[in-house]
Formats: structure tokens, C-alpha cells, sequence
């Protein structure tokens, strides 16, 4: 997939109306999930995104704490603006891309190395073990 095509299938499941606006969401996530990831995972999604991608995700050093999936949102609400709701759908919209794009084995790496809360974020339904 090429960063265009990246661009154009965030915008069309985020329902995005320009291309502008979905290259500046998938900028504030992407970023924003370069800051959680370390290892393995960190190079391996890096490796599968488009180069452009990988750059915005890349960038960043890793926080030394990761924040939880609601902290991730809350997060982004700080660095780009708007609200929990439209930061919710931005996260969503291009972390469900990013799934289709990387495959199922990675995203259940990624997962297993964040917080809770994320796998919603990538489109997945996170069930939790009874204490």
C-alpha cells in the first residue's frame, strides 16, 4: 500500500472530507502511537508501513510509560485538538487501517505490549480475564 492509498482508505472510513484532513489525523495517531511502542513491534510496524507512514511513526521517542488506550485518546484531545468523541473516531478510523494493512500476528503483538484499552482502537473487541 502506498502512502496515498493509506490517505485515501483513512478518509474514506473516517469519512473524511478532504485528503487534507485525513493525512493530518493519520500524522496525530501515528505519532501519537510511535510515543507507546518499543521492541520488536516498534521496527516490525514500521517495516510495513508506507515510508511516509513510517516516518510520522517512527519519529517520536517512546514514552517510557505507556499510556492506557483512554489515555491515548485523552492524549491526542491535548496534542491535536478537538474532542474525546472526534479523537475516538480519528484513533479508530486510521488504527483499523493500520490492522488491515500490518495483519492480525502483529496487531496481537501490539496489543499484547500496550496497556488496555487499545484493542478497541484497532477495531477489536478486548476481553479481559475474571480476576
Amino acid at each position: 500500500m502506498t502512502f496515498s492509498q493509506l490517505l485515501e482508505k483513512v478518509r474514506y472510513e473516517g469519512a473524511y472530507p478532504t485528503r487534507e484532513r485525513a493525512e493530518t489525523v493519520v500524522r496525530a495517531v501515528l505519532t501519537g502511537l510511535g510515543r507507546q511502542l518499543t521492541g520488536d513491534e516498534r521496527v516490525d510496524l514500521a517495516s510495513r508501513l508506507p515510508l511516509e507512514a513510517a516516518r510520522m511513526f517512527a519519529g517520536p521517542i517512546p514514552d517510557p510509560e505507556p499510556l492506557t488506550g483512554w489515555g491515548f485518546v485523552k492524549d491526542l484531545v491535548i496534542r491535536a485538538g478537538g474532542t474525546p468523541a472526534t479523537a475516538r473516531w480519528d484513533t479508530g478510523s486510521v488504527l483499523k487501517v493500520v490492522a488491515q494493512l500490518v495483519g492480525d500476528d502483529l496487531v496481537d503483538r501490539i496489543l499484547a505490549q500496550l496497556p488496555p484499552g487499545y484493542a478497541l482502537l484497532f477495531g477489536r473487541i478486548e476481553l479481559t480475564r475474571a480476576a
